[in-house]
């Protein structure tokens, strides 16, 4: 997330009412999680096991717990709560807007573009040109759609990244403040929910097709012409490079790359990255034909056991 003007350190730590360590006219061009970070960007780290990799990521304002030593060309926001204070911020600069109507005035709609009855298109949403946007749609603030789309009816797109940090008197959402950004050409199934960003984009590519009841984690970045079929459940924050084909009710761990013209078969389950330009299945997902060679080992377990009686 950019912020609308550049700040300087001194003016964020007012903001969030917190110690800092470094020059008060310091820059901060923005925010974000530390997957995303730039020069510029606060990052947040709350954890000692974190601390090296947010204090030598590519932010360059780490707001932490501790006051440790600052890195050069760097600065700290020193809070005794960073995960509470990164929700300051994202209050402040991205503010939940209320609207009074079905499509925001805000809202620019292209020309050609069909939206049909008991749709929501929330603030300064952007949908392009010969679009269709059918029955129970619900758009929230800032959703970028390009041109040519297809939405069909309930799907939701903008709805908050299921991020949570344990507390003892329950859960604390860290809040949403980013984007969801649809590309040219694509298709969106009923009953899909895409979730925005944290701080940054969650995005599909151009001509990407996606089938029914599908779920989108937050920060996901899906590439150019993918498909993915029904009930499929991608996580936060995962890469899915162009030309990706997932079959029916796949499930995604977080965090991880599926590279480019990888198919995987319906049912199974991504734990880790997998390579480009192959065919997977199972769980944990495998190249397909060594995990049908696993099955029909297992298969032969009780005729070798009987063997061995």
């Amino acid at each position: 997330m950019k912020f609308p003007k550049i700040y300087s350190l001194e003016q964020i730590a007012a903001i969030i009412g917190c110690d800092y360590v470094g020059d008060a006219s310091f820059p901060v061009h923005g925010m974000n999680e530390i997957h995303v970070v730039e020069p510029g960007d606060i990052v947040f780290v709350d954890h000692p096991k974190y601390y090296d990799k947010a204090l030598n990521s590519a932010a360059t304002i780490v707001l932490i717990n501790k006051n440790v030593e600052c890195p050069e060309g760097k600065a700290l926001l020193v809070s005794d709560d960073p995960f509470r204070d990164f929700n300051k911020l994202t209050k402040h600069f991205m503010p939940f807007r209320h609207t009074n109507t079905s499509i925001a005035p805000s809202a620019l709609i292209g020309e050609g573009t069909v939206i049909q009855p008991n749709c929501f298109i929330g603030n300064n949403v952007k949908i392009g040109d010969n679009c269709v946007i059918h029955s129970n749609v619900s758009i929230y603030d800032n959703t970028v759609i390009g041109n040519n789309v297809i939405i069909h009816a309930g799907t939701v797109l903008g709805a908050d990244a299921f991020y949570y940090k344990k507390r003892p008197e329950g859960f604390d959402q860290l809040l949403s403040g980013g984007r969801v950004v649809i590309g040219n050409d694509v298709g969106i199934g009923a009953l899909c929910t895409i979730d925005k960003g944290v701080t940054g984009d969650t995005t599909i590519g151009d001509g990407s097709k996606i089938d029914n009841q599908v779920h989108v984690g937050h920060d996901t970045v899906i590439g150019k012409k993918c498909l993915i079929a029904a009930q499929t459940g991608i996580a936060g924050c995962v890469v899915i490079e162009d030309e990706v084909t997932l079959w029916g009710q796949v499930g995604t761990t977080s965090g991880i790359t599926i590279g480019a013209k990888a198919v995987v078969l319906a049912q199974s389950g991504i734990s880790k990255s997998l390579e480009g330009g192959k065919v997977y299945f199972g769980y944990p997902a495998d190249e397909s034909r060594e995990k049908l060679k696993q099955l029909a080992h297992i298969k032969r377990i009780p005729e070798i056991l009987e063997k061995l009686k």
